[in-house]
């Protein structure tokens, strides 16, 4: 456990738990949103996945990792209750335990690899998340973290619609504290964290949604999370938006996701160091 007794930031996640956002968690795998770690992985390592969600993710490296310890943490008791439903037949070499990013409940050097899928966005000291990260790796082991970057995100056709609900989402994570464009600055919080420079790998990938089952689904799940999940409560509550102005987002990503030519491309930074 770490010595530090200062209080840990106080966080606000902008997207919460709405069925909304767990379809999105529901979908993400080690393919399409770790494979820049997957070339350091080898079975028997251990690893440790803060900000784990539902799990998904967190059980898919255990496949791989296997018969190699593989823990993931949330702050959230719910969320977590449903990633243990997920991994209880999944995967034998997987645990989920409820966890705070700044005071993670492991000794010094505990794990092999440790990662944060699209976590440090959301925290108001990111550079603080990350120490911890590094103090709970094995020297030479590897903090893995992938953020998107919503600045760098890019759509078309053109949807004015669309520029209103990248503007307000910027309004409501800069009320909370967060930092909506987190991937440019993964490289920077990394070296402020006190990672050796000559054991830092930076890159980037994507997300494209661009087939048509791939456009209904985005478009889906960010109409419904612009009217029901904690993103939409909490620009009401910095008086950001009305239920009509959210509403309206909402039809802008339907109409969006009927466009037979429509495309959408998320991107991320990313960052390999070394403990």
């Amino acid at each position: 456990m770490s010595t530090d007794a200062a209080p840990a930031p106080q966080d606000v996640y902008t997207h919460g738990h709405h069925e909304s956002v767990l379809r999105s968690h529901r979908w993400r795998t080690a393919e399409n949103s770790a494979a820049y770690l997957l070339p350091q992985l080898s079975p028997g390592q251990s690893l440790l996945d803060v900000g784990c969600g539902p799990g998904t993710v967190t059980i898919d490296l255990a496949q791989r990792l296997a018969p190699g310890e593989v823990v993931g943490v949330d702050t959230s008791s719910a969320v977590i209750e449903i990633a243990r439903a997920a991994g209880k037949d999944a995967q034998a070499n997987v645990t989920f335990d409820v966890a705070d990013a700044y005071r993670l409940p492991f000794a010094a050097d505990s794990f092999d690899v440790v990662h944060a899928h699209q976590v440090l966005q959301h925290l108001t000291d990111p550079v603080a998340a990350l120490r911890e990260m590094r103090r709970v790796t094995k020297p030479g082991g590897i903090v893995a973290v992938r953020d998107a970057d919503y600045s760098g995100m890019t759509w078309f056709p053109r949807s004015d619609g669309l520029d209103e609900w990248l503007a307000l989402y910027h309004e409501v994570t800069q009320a909370n504290g967060a930092e909506a464009d987190a991937g440019r600055r993964l490289l920077s919080w990394v070296r402020e964290a006190g990672f050796d420079p000559a054991g830092i790998a930076p890159s980037a990938g994507t997300w494209c949604y661009a087939t048509p089952e791939d456009r209904e689904w985005w478009a889906g799940l960010w109409a419904d999370r612009s009217v029901a999940s904690n993103f939409a409560a909490q620009a009401i509550e910095h008086g950001l938006a009305d239920e009509v102005g959210l509403e309206l987002l909402a039809d802008a990503w339907r109409e969006w996701g009927q466009q037979p030519d429509g495309w959408f491309t998320v991107l991320h930074g990313e960052v390999l160091a070394r403990a």
